[in-house]
């Protein structure tokens, strides 16, 4: 790909976003504080600013990749994007072949990905600003989990915040370890009141697709051998109340559990359940365009009882495709007999706007 250039000649676009420096100058560089927005037609305008050579703005969700564009001769590379209205996203510039954070962003998710919100989409209590040079806490309770039912090893960390309580079972564990630091915000919403003690396991998946799949040999493996490793792990812990938090296809895999495993779950946290999936669905070239709700809707048509349960479900207000899907799975499920509570993000199919319903809806599942 050819950079496309634009020679300076009056006033830069950059002023309007609060730039007035000569861009490239170390001025310009000590002034950025990327992203920056402009309002626009009842959303955003939104600059994002990479200061090097040539490369693309990578969105997690909701948009294409961009190309930069470069400001003249200078190392200033940047694009211009319009947002909708209540939007927060991942992002990560793509420059020779490497994933690099925004460097002029201080809201970062790990090492290589940065987290961008329009100024109306609804603040994140409990999340800590981390850079992509910040750890986040890892908790001191570590389990080596090897599995016969699933095979191989994994590491599952275990924490009490505010001491522990009922279990909340954290699908996708990693990502909620090392790229949003949920041990920071769950302590501090417990410390705000905002969520009871509780304490959290955090499952590592080695293959999503496998595992969550509706398939029983994940949730016979954490009945049988996962949940008595956390028993005998000298941490606080209510065992008769288990609550399972899943993203995507961690969603569809815990509402899967509440259905066929009604002994073991008492509630769930759902958000953008990949509730289109139907065996093979993966592998189309449009994976959304089949049956709505999937095979979890065709189960509860069939006469599924979830008396008892909780359920909260989350979807982002961008992802279009994935709400026919969602709808009818939250309708069919309070159905069924559970209760259940119905809310929407301002995101796309992306963590960054799963955070604060995952502490919200937690808390709710338990009652």
């Amino acid at each position: 790909m050819r950079p496309v250039t634009e020679r300076a000649g009056g006033e830069s676009p950059f002023t309007a976003f609060g730039l007035a420096e000569r861009p490239g100058s170390d001025a310009f560089w000590a002034a950025v504080r990327a992203p920056a927005t402009a309002a626009a037609d009842g959303g955003w305008r939104t600059l994002f600013l990479w200061r090097g050579s040539e490369g693309v703005l990578d969105f997690e969700s909701w948009s294409p990749p961009v190309p930069l564009r470069r400001w003249a001769d200078t190392d200033c590379w940047y694009a211009e994007v319009r947002m909708p209205a209540r939007l927060r996203v991942t992002y990560r510039f793509l420059v020779e072949g490497a994933a690099h954070a925004d460097p002029f962003n201080p809201v970062g998710a790990g090492a290589d990905r940065s987290i961008a919100a329009t100024p109306d989409a609804p603040a994140q209590p409990h999340w800590p600003a981390l850079g992509p040079d910040d750890v986040p806490p890892l908790p001191r309770t570590r389990i080596r989990w090897s599995s016969d039912r699933l095979g191989g090893r994994r590491t599952v960390r275990v924490h009490p915040a505010g001491g522990g309580g009922p279990l909340v079972l954290l699908l996708d564990g990693d990502d909620w370890l090392y790229l949003h630091p949920a041990v920071t915000a769950f302590d501090a919403a417990v410390a705000a009141g905002e969520l009871p003690p509780v304490t959290l396991v955090f499952l590592p998946a080695k293959d999503r697709e496998a595992e969550f799949g509706c398939r029983p040999e994940l949730w016979e493996a954490v009945r049988d051998e996962l949940l008595p490793l956390v028993a005998d792990a000298g941490v606080a812990a209510d065992s008769e109340r288990l609550v399972v938090a899943g993203q995507s296809l961690g969603g569809l895999s815990a509402l899967y559990a509440a259905l066929e495993f009604p002994g073991l779950v008492s509630g769930i946290a759902c958000q953008s359940g990949s509730f289109w999936w139907s065996p093979g669905a993966g592998g189309l070239p449009d994976p959304l365009a089949g049956p709505v709700g999937g095979v979890l809707a065709e189960r509860l048509r069939a006469g599924a009882g979830l008396s008892g349960l909780r359920c909260a479900f989350d979807v982002g207000e961008h992802e279009t495709a994935m709400l026919p899907h969602c709808e009818v799975v939250e309708a069919l499920t309070e159905r069924a007999g559970a209760t259940v509570r119905v809310s929407r993000s301002a995101s796309g199919h992306d963590r960054a706007g799963w955070r604060h319903a995952l502490l919200r809806d937690v808390a709710w599942a338990l009652g």
